[in-house]
């Protein structure tokens, strides 16, 4: 009976802490599964379920530790969203394992996956021929994002009698007021033509800027910091 009651108390404890743990910690922790996010959720399940059985630990501790473990991620996302850079280590980065229509082995290899899990994923996608592909991204959460040759998206352009443009990734230019310099040199630009387009679109300074990017259909993209 007193570990049936034991074991009630943290269970109820525990489900309370960590309902208020992932709302603090948002939506990421559910939808967006990183390498990250799945060793916290790990280590705070685990935490939870080795407490309820062990009489030793009682309800402060098991608070006290999933506190502790909630501050430690809060204050990385936080690292995340203020540092760029720190991203990439703790979320991953994106890996484009089809590259204009070219399945890049290299890509496949530093990611661990075959054909056959490529495939698979793919099919997720409802897109079975590789023929059929410009661009596919491995995501850091496993997924995998495509982007179709222009002739084979609905409605293909085939049936419609027009004319057949090659599909094009848009370029990331500016990120959280930064300017990525390899990714303009990549389009043939430099820095006084962005600075010029922010000109005509009233920004001043590139750290105004929280997001843009350039796309061949479309042109620039540019979305501005919100005040606070």
């Amino acid at each position: 009976m007193e570990l049936i009651l034991h074991s009630a108390t943290i269970l109820l404890f525990g489900f309370i802490a960590l309902l208020i743990s992932t709302n603090m910690l948002g939506k990421t922790q559910i939808s967006q599964v990183t390498p990250f996010h799945f060793i916290s959720a790990l280590v705070l399940g685990e935490l939870l379920g080795n407490a309820v059985y062990d009489k030793e630990i009682n309800v402060f501790m098991v608070l006290f530790s999933i506190a502790i473990w909630t501050l430690l991620m809060f204050l990385i996302e936080v690292v995340t969203q203020k540092f760029r850079k720190a991203r990439g280590f703790f979320e991953g980065n994106p890996s484009i394992v089809i590259n204009k229509g070219q399945i890049d082995y290299n890509e496949l290899k530093k990611n661990r996956m075959d054909l056959n899990e490529l495939q698979s994923l793919l099919r997720g996608k409802n897109v079975f021929a590789f023929n059929d592909i410009e661009y596919a991204i491995l995501e850091p959460n496993g997924s995998v994002s495509v982007l179709k040759k222009q002739d084979y998206n609905q409605p293909t352009k085939k049936d419609l009698n027009l004319s057949v443009q090659q599909a094009s990734l848009p370029v990331v230019l500016i990120s959280d007021g930064e300017l990525l310099v390899n990714n303009l040199e990549s389009l043939k630009y430099n820095e006084d033509w962005i600075k010029k387009q922010l000109l005509q679109n009233g920004i001043k300074d590139i750290k105004e800027v929280f997001y843009a990017e350039w796309d061949t259909d479309t042109g620039l993209y540019i979305s501005k910091k919100q005040i606070q």
